[in-house]
C-alpha cells in the first residue's frame, strides 16, 4: 500500500525543511503532494520559488496518510491563519493521522488544538507557542500521533523518522546509509 503525504507550503516556508521532507519521503517511494496555501508558485523564506503540485483548497484530506508542516517564518505564521488549514489539522487529529511539524510550524498545531503534551520546535519559539511540554532536549518528539523536530538542521532527521512511521525501519536504515547521514 503506497502512503500518501501532503507537506503545505505558505510564502516565507524554510526551503530546507519542506524540500528535504519532500525528497527524503520521495525516496522512500511516498507519495508526496506539495500544496500551495494560496498561490502555485510559493516563494520560500529565502526566496527559493517553488512550484507546488496543487493548491490546498483543491486537495482531498482523506487520501493522505500524513501531513507534514515546515517551519519557517513568516510562513508558519500563515499555516497557523489558514482557516481550511486549520481545519485538516482538525481532522488529521480526529482520525489519528499523523500530523507533522517542524521548526516554527508547532505553532500552527497549537492554534489547531491538536498539539500534545511533549513537543520541540525551533529554539525560543516556544515562548510564541505558549504550550507546557516544550523540551529542547531531544531533535524529534514524537507524542501519540503528532512528530514534532526543531528545526533546518535536524530536518534529514526528521524526514528519515517520517519515513520510519510510514515504511518502516528498515527503509529508514537504508535511506540513512544511502544519504551517509549518521543518527
Amino acid at each position: 500500500m503506497s502512503r500518501k503525504v501532503l507537506i503545505p507550503l505558505a510564502l516565507g516556508f524554510e526551503e530546507i525543511e519542506a524540500i528535504s521532507v519532500a525528497d527524503i519521503l520521495r525516496r522512500a517511494k511516498v507519495d508526496v503532494v506539495l500544496a500551495g496555501l494560496t498561490t502555485l508558485h510559493v516563494q520560500g523564506a529565502h526566496g527559493i520559488c517553488v512550484v507546488a503540485d496543487a493548491l490546498l483548497k483543491e486537495i482531498d484530506g482523506d487520501a493522505f496518510d500524513m501531513i507534514v508542516l515546515p517551519g519557517g517564518l513568516p510562513g508558519a505564521l500563515h499555516l497557523a491563519q489558514d482557516a481550511h488549514l486549520q481545519a485538516l489539522l482538525k481532522t488529521f487529529d480526529a482520525q489519528e493521522k499523523f500530523i507533522a511539524a517542524i521548526c516554527a510550524a508547532p505553532y500552527a498545531l497549537k492554534c489547531a488544538g491538536v498539539l500534545k503534551n511533549n513537543y520541540t520546535c525551533y529554539p525560543s519559539f516556544e515562548t510564541k507557542i505558549d504550550h507546557d511540554g516544550y523540551t529542547s532536549m531531544q531533535k524529534i518528539v514524537c507524542d501519540e500521533n503528532i512528530i514534532t523536530s526543531q528545526g533546518p538542521s535536524t530536518a534529514m532527521l526528521f524526514a528519515l523518522k517520517l519515513v520510519e512511521i510510514l515504511c518502516g525501519h528498515d527503509i529508514a536504515q537504508h535511506l540513512q546509509q544511502d544519504l551517509l547521514l549518521t543518527r
